[in-house]
């Protein structure tokens, strides 16, 4: 029975998690960990190599030569995204000064969709979708899918890392990527790669001022944010390896954050939606618990 039809108030996010197993907890590979460095603090993205090998292995390229040390936040668009990469790309940059990608690709082919993989854990919704049949989660990243033609996708939800390009499907190579701050603008599916998601940080990059040019773009060199570094966190020291987890959404306690999202009813829910959608839930993530001392 549900807990809007027994009145009972559905448990807290909070309470779920404490009870939740550390076997339900992953750790993230830290080949696929990005630590970016911003003058305001950190920002973590965990790459979708299961998804857009082709654009993570580029992107990881680019991060092991430092290409993006130095480089800015370069557009902030409300309710959409936010955009880095090299200044000089904007259209109305100096051309002659865009860094080089050194043994990156200068293009990647399109990674917008791929076949159905039966051994990717898939977490269906059961609430249906307005862009695919099918909607879930794969691996920890929101995903839809449409088994009559056998593909599936990763989806612009909130904290997604996709990767610009110009009209050419093929001039998405990693060098600008951006990431959702808004309201998930899903005719993007699709039509742009995605590269992985923000696990820590989303409040550095939601929160900036919004650009006042077309699109967002910033007309002044001094409104970009300056990146201070990207690096793989592989490359770091083991002790300064970000120490961070994510809830496993073929978990139990996933299962049930679902389940309370969707009949929420406590004393300020008196009506249940009964649904949830893609992109209004969020992947639990926290510091990494250390194993208990043995004497």
């Amino acid at each position: 029975m549900s807990a809007t039809a027994s009145q009972s108030p559905t448990p807290t996010r909070a309470q779920l998690l404490a009870k939740s197993r550390s076997a339900e907890w992953r750790t993230p590979s830290p080949d696929n960990l990005l630590v970016m460095q911003l003058p305001s603090g950190r920002v973590l993205i965990e790459l979708a190599p299961d998804f857009a090998p082709l654009h993570a292995a580029n992107i990881r390229t680019l991060v092991r030569q430092h290409y993006f040390d130095g480089l800015a936040i370069v557009r902030v668009q409300d309710n959409f995204v936010t955009q880095w990469g090299d200044p000089a790309s904007d259209d109305h940059g100096d051309k002659s000064k865009l860094r080089s990608l050194g043994k990156a690709h200068d293009t990647v082919p399109p990674e917008y969709t791929w076949a159905i993989d039966p051994k990717l854990e898939w977490t269906a919704l059961p609430d249906g979708d307005v862009y695919a049949p099918e909607v879930g989660f794969s691996e920890g990243f929101p995903a839809a899918r449409d088994p009559a033609i056998g593909q599936e996708w990763l989806t612009h939800c909130y904290g997604m890392v996709g990767v610009g390009r110009d009209n050419g499907p093929e001039t998405g190579n990693g060098s600008e990527l951006y990431v959702v701050i808004g309201q998930a603008p899903r005719r993007l599916d699709r039509n742009l790669a995605i590269a992985g998601r923000v696990l820590e940080g989303m409040p550095l990059l939601a929160g900036l001022p919004r650009g006042e040019g077309e699109m967002g773009f910033y007309t002044k060199p001094s409104q970009r944010t300056p990146i201070e570094s990207v690096r793989l966190a592989s490359e770091l020291p083991a002790a300064q390896r970000p120490a961070i987890q994510v809830l496993r959404t073929d978990s139990p306690t996933f299962a049930a954050l679902l389940d309370a999202q969707r009949h929420r009813h406590d004393a300020f829910y008196k009506v249940s939606s009964g649904k949830v959608g893609l992109c209004s839930v969020d992947v639990p993530v926290r510091r990494q618990v250390p194993p208990p001392a043995t004497r």
